[in-house]
């Protein structure tokens, strides 16, 4: 998912990863759309994850070489393995107004934007039933 920060020239790409069984958000990264960011997301897992999770993606390249092929498989969204994710990505976008595509309330800094984010998972998180 992308939204912009300042003006529409700087994308920056929100990198999410769920736990399909809890419904938690156990990784974020903002950035690019690199590999050096989907580095940054793969990071941002505790160690357990990627030690033992499978990782399900789309088909973009940089997951291939940064998630390590036993713990990653691509898959297409006819599968259903990125519901998830997906659905989540529209409650975010739902519920943070800076990350609606056609707003008038968007970021001006970087880590204000990073700050509204974390906010939200951590309050998401926060309401789940365990």
């Amino acid at each position: 998912m992308w939204s912009f920060v300042g003006d529409k020239e700087n994308k920056q790409w929100i990198w999410l990863a769920i736990d399909e069984s809890t419904k938690e958000i156990v990784g974020v990264f903002v950035g690019r759309r690199s590999r050096a960011d989907a580095r940054g997301l793969w990071q941002s897992l505790p160690p357990v994850y990627r030690q033992c999770a499978v990782a399900y993606t789309d088909f973009w390249e940089a997951y291939e070489q940064v998630i390590p092929s036993k713990r990653h498989r691509a898959v297409g969204k006819e599968t259903g393995q990125t519901n998830g994710i997906e659905r989540f990505n529209c409650t975010l976008r739902q519920r943070v107004s800076r990350l609606v595509r056609k707003t008038l309330s968007f970021s001006k800094k970087l880590e204000n934007h990073i700050g509204a984010i974390w906010y939200f998972i951590h309050h998401y998180n926060q309401s789940l039933p365990f």
